[in-house]
């Protein structure tokens, strides 16, 4: 065997979401935080487009970061939608919060390559990002407001018209035991066809 599967299917199935209100104040490493990003480029990619970009908030960046989200929930959001607890939620996360990475779609100029096989494109490399973090016993949450998939967050954001933001994932060092979980037995949901 090539590698350890025991290794690699333990970091798969031991990755979880892991909220931000539960972090401690310890400060992910840039290096890090570089690891993570660069093993999010070794994802799968058809006609090898690459294209995931990614924005990173830290230290004050993360004030920023915290604007741009409240301005874009207070003005995406619908009067009858609009939750003030909500909204603080979020920026305490924010505040929390050591890292941020902004996850896009940044749309390849003049592909033939369909735009949802590019949006998956980025999700394996959000995947990849999120076992990565928990290879290094970080607490990873991937968040996708509804306000994100707006022109008014793509304009913010400095994006085009045809990107995708796909979500922020947010990262820290756990301050509680490593969530536990399950899945539904593989034969639950699968059909084998010989």
């Amino acid at each position: 065997m090539k590698y350890d599967l025991s290794e690699i299917n333990g970091v798969i199935r031991d990755r979880r979401t892991i909220y931000p209100e539960e972090y401690t104040d310890r400060i992910v490493q840039k290096e890090m935080v570089q690891q993570i990003i660069s093993n999010a480029t070794w994802a799968p990619t058809h006609g090898k487009t690459q294209p995931w970009r990614f924005k990173v908030y830290s230290g004050e960046g993360r004030l920023k970061l915290l604007e741009i989200v409240r301005k874009l929930y207070t003005d995406c959001t619908p009067a009858e939608d609009y939750n003030k607890h909500k909204l603080a939620r979020m920026e305490q996360r924010i505040e929390r919060t050591s890292v941020l990475i902004l996850l896009i779609m940044c749309r390849t100029e003049n592909t033939k390559i369909p735009k949802i096989e590019e949006i998956e494109a980025v999700a394996c490399a959000g995947q990849n990002m999120l076992l990565t973090a928990a290879a290094y016993g970080l607490g990873g949450y991937w968040s996708s407001p509804k306000y994100f998939y707006t022109p008014e967050a793509n304009a913010a954001f400095g994006l085009k018209d045809d990107d995708f933001i796909q979500g922020l994932i947010y990262l820290g060092y756990p301050s509680v035991d490593w969530p536990k979980s399950h899945r539904k037995p593989v034969e639950y949901v699968t059909e084998w066809i010989d």
